[in-house]
Parts: structure tokens; C-alpha cells; sequence
């Protein structure tokens, strides 16, 4: 498919993160401090569940996309720090919740927050971090980064509510659950880079290319997900393989291979995953039909696809360090194995 090209460029080499990371160093330095600061409270408990999540791994993607774009439009302020700092308090209290919507017991290879200090404390933690994560949003004086960071926190809300519902129904259509990580994954993504656009006084058009390129980073990043959960390394994913399939979640891959299916493997996704009656070796039998139909396969190549529609929407920026490594961040998303 020709929309797969542009990700197929430097093949022979393995996808990395270390580009991105070492142009944003210096001031992801300044949001690691930033957030050890704004966790600060003398109810103990606060700092001590927010680092428990903050100090166990994760990439980071998200605020090194803010970092990146306001670097590649010429940014020279400090804002951007708090910006990229607020995004990532908004990712974290995300997490904070859906261990507890999703009742998780393993987040990055550790305990979840919800299994050592409990449901309540870890939701009223992750409330205290969009608190704070809004306060810098309002210390950087923009209201236009105000409006598309708290649009985002609605419509994350909104895709936990839409999940909800989704995860009831095996019959959920693929158009359906790409409104639910369109709203669920994307939406912070999209935010993200789009606000390295507005603190740096871009042109709307270019305010679009990187909301634009943030949205379909979001989705690769998702159905890559989706796809590791049943084929991807426990080890190297921090968490086992079959999780969603544990927690009943309807992903891509169950939606593809049910569609699919005969009658009889149509009831088998009901019994599992609608209805709860889940049974041994019921995961390798849902891994051996996801294969029998190219569901994972598929998952992948829509993944590509909307990978190409990301590194398209830089193009109207001018080649930079920056530019190449943000493309790069699109193969490693593609490619990633954990």
C-alpha cells in the first residue's frame, strides 16, 4: 500500500526514541523538576502514590512532543516546560484512573497504585494532578493552550464513558471504537503537539499540522497496543500478555476477528468476553482465531496507515533535527515491541 512508504525509509534500521531524547534532554531535565515540585503537599500520601507512578518507567512521549514542536517552531521561552509538564500530570492522572475503572493490578511490571494505597486515594490523587496540571496551564498566560489542553481533559473523560459502554457490547463496530481512542489516546497526543504550536505563535495551519500529527501518533500508538496484548513480550511490556483479554476490554483485533467469525466463534467472544465466562486456555484459543483472521495483522496495517497521515502532516514544516527525529518517533510507535 503506498501509504505504508514513507515509514518503510531507513527499514534496516531499528526505530528509536534516542533522537527525540537527546534534542529535548536539556528541558525535559526542566519538566522531570518541574513535576517533582508540583507534587509537593503536606497530605503525604499525595507525593508518595504520584511518584510511586511517576518513578516507574514509561516513555514519556507525550510532553517530549510538546518540547519537540516548540522547538521545531523556534520556541525560546520557558513556557513550553510547564506546558509539556501539565500534559504529562494529565497523562498520569489518566493512568490513575483507568487502573481503577479497568481494576488493574500491574502497571509498567509494578503493583498499581489502586492495589497499594487503594481505589479512593489513587482517583482523589489523580483529581489533586489535573489540579495542578491546570494551575500551569494558567501560569503560562495562553488561553488558547488553556482551551486545547482542558478540550482534551473532556473528551479523554468522554472516551472512558465511551468505553464503558463499548466494552458491553462484542458487537461494537470498528468506526465505534475508533471514536473511543480517537477520545481515549489521541485527543492527548493531538494536545500535546498542538500546543508547541500555539506558545510558539504559529500560523493556524501549522497549529493543524501538529494537532494533525499528534491525533494519528495517538491512534498508532493505541492500536500498536492493541495489538501487543496479545502477540507482544510480558517481559519487555511490563505487564502480561492477554490483560485486555482478561479485563474484557473490546479492542481492535476482537473486533476484526469477531466480525470474521462463524457463528460458533462469535459465541465464543460473547461467553469470554461480554458475558465474563472466562475458562482455561480460553486466551490461546482467542490468540489462534485473532491469527486464523488477520485480526493483529490488520491492527498493524491500520496502524501504518494512520502512521503515514502523521508524518504527512509535518511536511509544511522546514527539514530540521527536530522534524526528522518527530518522523522517527512515528516508525518506533509503528514498530515498537513494548
Amino acid at each position: 500500500m503506498g501509504v505504508v512508504i514513507p515509514l518503510d525509509k531507513g527499514r534496516n534500521q531499528a526505530a528509536s526514541l534516542a533522537p527525540l531524547m537527546a534534542l529535548v534532554a536539556d528541558d525535559m531535565d526542566g519538566v522531570n523538576e518541574l513535576i517533582m515540585q508540583r507534587v509537593v503537599s503536606n497530605v503525604e500520601l499525595i507525593p508518595e502514590l504520584a511518584r510511586h507512578l511517576i518513578d516507574s518507567g514509561g516513555k514519556r512521549i507525550r510532553p517530549m512532543l510538546t518540547i519537540a514542536a516548540a522547538q521545531m517552531c523556534g520556541y525560546e521561552g520557558k513556557h513550553h516546560i510547564k506546558l509539556a509538564s501539565s500534559v504529562e500530570f494529565m497523562h498520569t492522572a489518566t493512568l490513575l484512573h483507568d487502573d481503577v475503572v479497568d481494576e488493574s493490578d500491574m502497571r509498567r511490571g509494578n503493583k498499581t497504585a489502586r492495589i497499594l494505597w487503594g481505589n479512593e486515594a489513587s482517583v482523589l490523587v489523580g483529581d489533586f494532578l489535573l489540579g495542578q496540571a491546570f494551575k500551569m496551564m494558567v501560569e503560562t498566560g495562553s488561553l488558547d493552550c488553556l482551551a486545547v489542553l482542558s478540550d482534551a481533559a473532556a473528551v479523554i473523560a468522554e472516551g472512558e464513558v465511551m468505553q464503558l459502554a463499548a466494552a458491553q457490547h462484542i458487537t461494537t463496530t470498528e468506526d465505534a471504537y475508533l471514536a473511543v481512542i480517537k477520545a481515549k489516546t489521541a485527543a492527548l497526543f493531538a494536545a500535546a503537539a498542538h500546543v508547541g504550536g500555539i506558545i510558539s505563535d504559529q500560523s493556524s495551519e501549522k497549529r493543524s499540522a501538529l494537532d494533525s500529527y499528534g491525533r494519528n501518533l495517538g491512534l498508532v500508538f493505541q492500536l500498536i497496543d492493541d495489538a501487543l496484548d496479545y502477540s507482544g513480550d510480558a517481559d519487555a511490556m511490563g505487564k502480561s500478555v492477554g490483560d485486555d483479554f482478561r479485563e474484557g476490554k473490546i479492542t481492535l483485533p476482537v473486533v476484526l476477528t469477531y466480525r470474521r467469525g462463524n457463528d460458533d466463534e462469535r459465541k465464543f467472544w460473547k461467553r469470554a468476553l461480554e458475558d465474563g465466562d472466562q475458562r482455561d486456555g480460553d486466551l490461546e484459543h482467542a490468540i489462534s482465531l485473532m491469527k486464523q483472521h488477520n485480526a493483529l495483522e490488520d491492527t498493524i496495517s491500520r496502524a501504518h496507515h494512520y502512521g503515514a497521515i502523521a508524518c504527512d502532516a509535518l511536511e509544511i514544516f522546514p527539514a530540521c533535527p527536530q522534524k526528522t527525529a518527530l518522523m522517527e518517533v512515528v516508525r518506533f510507535c509503528v514498530s515498537r515491541s513494548f
